[in-house]
């Protein structure tokens, strides 16, 4: 088998969705080292570390995750091939350039390490906006016109994560857009899951659906805003989801793992605003980035790995059936939140604990779906059919 034409180059996620198990095992175990001095800073990080950890998850875990599901999603949206053999191989390769660059990149002059750390984000949003183009918006109705709006921003979001004046901007903007990415995610998803899992139809309305959207962009810009205005669209959009979330039929969802866990990354969501919104209002009283981490150990910790079984199996023609395995990884990520976000606020003495309890649950989860995705990921489809 030539290697352009290896099944890890037929499509997006088969070539990214691995890059996320390994950010998702190593990129949370190496920070918690830093942090907690068991390790020192590398001297070749460009940045301060807490730069790299949050370019890392956010640049390095999270789009990897979100450029798989993308790239896989898109082609289907428009009905083309999509993107593989070499245009993969250079996506890897840019990934781990980016790693690379902010690992050892200290000593590297600006014409190598802008260029180097920015290629991989580039390269994706470029061949989803490309892939998008093929599809007349206006005659379908779809809502694909607000990955136009979030997709080039996540640029600039990451360039400001980088730069030491602008980082909590940055920060800001990066989770707001993951926000964005996230709840459209889910309002096409669990249309699906719940139609097939139980038979029944949630609600989806754009008198609903449109301003929550909106809203979201809108927050993309929170940062720049009066913070009494951020908070109030931040508690306003938390109550939109409320509403609708009542809609979805929670109780149903919820008996089940593999779709619950959907439900309960849209309720962080809906927390995490939350908590933002008292943050722009008065000194919070909880202990870390509290806020940050509903979102990244919650939202993208607990939607990702079960999206990464979800995609894996049913775009390489299996039965999407989350076995004991899988449902594992799924407890052992609820588990690692619990540890970083909950855990801390209940007994703050044992922080160090807690880092070190929800970065073993990250590289075990991680590891353990690894290990489960490769055999198919490496393997044509069990249908013969492309991708």
């Amino acid at each position: 088998m030539k290697f352009l034409t290896h099944p890890f180059f037929a499509l997006g996620f088969r070539t990214l969705f691995p890059l996320a198990c390994l950010a998702g095992m190593l990129l949370p175990l190496g920070w918690t080292l830093i942090y907690t001095g068991a390790v020192p800073p590398a001297p070749s990080f460009v940045q301060a570390p807490l730069q790299w950890h949050a370019h890392e998850m956010f640049y390095g875990f999270g789009w990897a995750l979100l450029g798989g599901f993308l790239l896989t999603a898109t082609k289907n949206w428009v009905g083309v091939r999509g993107f593989h053999g070499g245009a993969l191989v250079f996506l890897a390769a840019a990934w781990f350039l980016d790693r690379l660059a902010n690992g050892l990149g200290a000593g590297w002059p600006a014409w190598l390490y802008w260029p180097a750390t920015l290629l991989f984000q580039l390269a994706v949003v470029m061949m989803l906006m490309h892939t998008l183009l093929k599809q007349d918006l206006r005659a379908t109705g779809s809502d694909n016109y607000f990955f136009w709006i979030a997709l080039p921003l996540f640029l600039p979001a990451k360039f400001l994560i980088l730069q030491g004046d602008f980082y909590a901007l940055g920060v800001g903007m990066s989770l707001a857009l993951f926000r964005l990415v996230f709840l459209i995610m889910l309002e096409r998803t669990q249309v699906q899951f719940m139609r097939h899992g139980f038979g029944v139809e949630i609600l989806r309305h754009p008198r609903l659906d449109l301003p929550i959207k909106w809203l979201a962009v809108l927050l993309v810009f929170a940062e720049l805003l009066p913070s009494p205005l951020a908070g109030t669209l931040e508690f306003l959009l938390a109550v939109l989801l409320l509403w609708r979330f009542a809609f979805w039929h929670p109780a149903k969802a919820l008996s089940r793992l593999d779709i619950g866990i959907m439900y309960v990354g849209y309720l962080l969501i809906v927390a995490q605003l939350v908590v933002a919104g008292i943050g722009r209002f008065a000194e919070p009283p909880w202990v870390g980035t509290v806020a940050v981490h509903l979102f990244t150990v919650g939202v993208m910790g607990l939607i990702g790995p079960a999206m990464i079984v979800r995609v894996s199996k049913g775009h390489t023609g299996r039965p999407v059936v989350f076995a004991p395995a899988d449902k594992a990884v799924l407890w052992l990520m609820i588990a690692g939140f619990v540890a970083r976000v909950v855990a801390p606020q209940l007994h703050l003495a044992s922080y160090t604990m807690w880092l070190h309890l929800a970065a073993a649950c990250w590289l075990v989860a991680f590891a353990v779906l690894l290990a489960r995705i490769l055999p198919m990921l490496a393997a044509p489809r069990i249908d013969g059919r492309p991708g």
